[in-house]
């Protein structure tokens, strides 16, 4: 554990302390019925947390119905939903570890024929009227790929929308909040200046394209006070969104210095990651560049998790020279329950990762299990 030993010290997050510096970072495995959580999602996080996680961050959770890519995404807008939660959170804090509950978005990714988005009864929302490019609905006749959204009216609309799953989420028994920031969601289209060609106040300038995202994190510590976070992927490439270098730095450096005064309970901060980058007219989409070196000083009052392939020493050698506070483990935790202890023992992560199985979310619910509660902890 030696060559480790620093993420397995305490670690203050807002008002919580949490017992080592290894979080769970949010995952979408597409298990709710319906978008309410269910049992079997109880048992995938309860492994997780019994296998050592300091800090779990939900799933994806959607704050209002969206045709997403994945169909059976949970939600947080409804009584049926809460309680389903609140027997997750219960059971997670039973083992000792904590949870932040990751409040969704996904903007113009989603799709007006999903069954969700027709249940609705709305519009794909964006900032502007711009499609993504690429994507891909496989529940979908023809699988089709992204359309062209309706641009926003009202943003307050969905800031509002915003507050409320935060104190739904309250009542649910999370922790704390992380916004999804990151990926090419709505946060990320309002931040992106070729997804958001806005006039308004909502949009042009580095400080009007941050203003969304400010003004939904004020909206969420109004509800949560300083136990709410986000996650920011600079590096972009996702869901189509990234800005030349200059512009990218300038924007998230802003947006970040600014969320940062609001004082949050962490910043998790994705580096750029070559399985999320996709390829439009023969190049790659990202726009590649150092995460920590470009952002981390614009950090002063909150902490900072580290997301994207780091591995435990790597980790643990950050942490010791101050560059981080912890890390965020993502891939990994699909196939190994128990990841901050094979970290802590030495134990390598050695399941073969069950593809087929991994995103299933359709067909017989009996099935769910597979690719998803069934891989076993290390001897």
């Amino acid at each position: 554990m030696s060559s480790v030993g620093s993420l397995f010290q305490p670690l203050k997050v807002g008002s919580i302390t949490i017992r080592n510096r290894i979080q769970m970072s949010a995952l979408t495995r597409n298990r709710a019925t319906n978008t309410v959580p269910t049992d079997l999602m109880k048992e995938y996080y309860v492994q997780r947390a019994r296998g050592g996680a300091g800090l779990i961050v939900s799933e994806g959770t959607l704050i209002t119905r969206q045709g997403t890519e994945w169909e059976n995404a949970p939600g947080i807008w409804s009584p049926e939903q809460v309680a389903g939660w609140k027997k997750i959170t219960d059971a997670v804090h039973a083992e000792g570890t904590h949870i932040y509950a990751q409040l969704w978005h996904t903007g113009r990714v989603s799709h007006p024929d999903a069954p969700q988005q027709k249940l609705a009864g709305t519009p794909v929302y964006a900032p502007s009227a711009i499609s993504a490019r690429g994507g891909k609905f496989r529940f979908l006749p023809g699988e089709p790929g992204y359309t062209k959204p309706t641009a926003i009216e009202d943003p307050t609309v969905i800031i509002e929308q915003y507050r409320k799953a935060a104190a739904n989420a309250k009542e649910a028994g999370f922790d704390g909040v992380e916004l999804h920031g990151a990926n090419g969601y709505l946060i990320s289209q309002f931040l992106d200046s070729n997804s958001n060609e806005r006039t308004d106040q909502w949009g042009g300038s580095v400080v009007n394209r941050a203003r969304f995202g400010l003004e939904v994190l004020k909206a969420l510590k109004s509800v949560y006070g300083e136990n709410v976070a986000v996650k920011v992927s600079p590096a972009g490439g996702y869901n189509d969104v990234g800005m030349a270098l200059p512009e990218t730095l300038e924007t998230f450096r802003y947006f970040i210095s600014e969320a940062d005064h609001l004082g949050l309970s962490y910043f998790a901060l994705l580096r750029y990651a070559p399985h999320m980058d996709i390829e439009i007219d023969g190049k790659l989409r990202a726009t590649q560049h150092d995460i920590i070196d470009s952002y981390r000083s614009y950090i002063k009052n909150s902490k900072v998790f580290l997301n994207g392939g780091v591995g435990g020493e790597e980790g643990a050698k950050l942490v010791e020279e101050g560059k981080i506070d912890g890390i965020a483990v993502g891939f990994n935790y699909v196939t190994h329950p128990d990841v901050a202890n094979r970290i802590r023992d030495g134990k390598p992560f050695d399941n073969a990762p069950n593809f087929p199985g991994m995103q299933i979310g359709t067909g017989d619910e009996s099935q769910w299990n597979i690719g998803y509660t069934d891989y076993p902890t290390a001897a």
